[in-house]
């Protein structure tokens, strides 16, 4: 688990003391100092992106960034790793969002209350699945299929595609019928 301080990156990257994520370039700067870091983390580090001390966060950055970020998570460029956002406010948000969307990707962010919120594009049953994750903080494919009467095998998908998202983490345990997958909520670090 870590946590990225987007604000000391955005400071190093630029070199001035600017609070505030805008243009492509710079975005470009922070995604390039954020990606050497993730390469040098273990697998299934939780990465936090911290945007408290951050400013403004405009469409251009929060897309190269962001977006960029995912997208290249999920095409397994960083391997078994997983990016959460936390600190943002309400502007910031809209921004990031609508980068999200535009790419049909999507990203957990923990809100100042403390609570899961996705941010992004998602189909609706894996929405559901999702929320039935966030409320149980982990689940297995049977425990799924027993909660919402899905068939084992629909269940597994499902849980799998969340997985391949990076929106949940997941561990081989052992129980009574073999191996299986348990599937858990991202947390925040810390």
């Amino acid at each position: 688990m870590a946590t990225y301080d987007l604000y000391s990156i955005l400071e190093k990257a630029l070199k001035n003391s600017s609070s505030d994520l805008v243009t492509r370039q710079s975005g470009k700067l922070v995604r390039e100092r954020i990606e050497e870091k993730i390469i040098e983390e273990k697998a299934g580090t939780i990465i936090s992106l911290d945007f408290t001390r951050i400013g403004i966060v405009d469409y251009s950055c929060a897309d190269e960034i962001i977006a960029k970020l995912m997208s290249r998570l999920i095409s397994n460029e960083y391997g078994d790793k997983f990016i959460i956002l936390c600190g943002l406010n309400e502007h910031q948000r809209e921004n990031v969002v609508v980068a999200l969307e535009r790419k049909g990707l999507a990203v957990m962010a923990e809100m100042s209350n403390g609570k899961q919120r996705l941010m992004g594009t998602l189909n609706n049953y894996l929405k559901e699945t999702l929320d039935i994750i966030i409320k149980k903080d982990k689940i297995t494919a049977k425990e799924l299929s027993e909660a919402i009467q899905l068939a084992a095998n629909t269940s597994g998908t499902r849980l799998l595609n969340l997985y391949k998202k990076r929106l949940v983490k997941r561990a081989e345990t052992m129980s009574d019928r073999g191996k299986i997958w348990v599937y858990e909520q991202l947390k925040k670090p810390g």
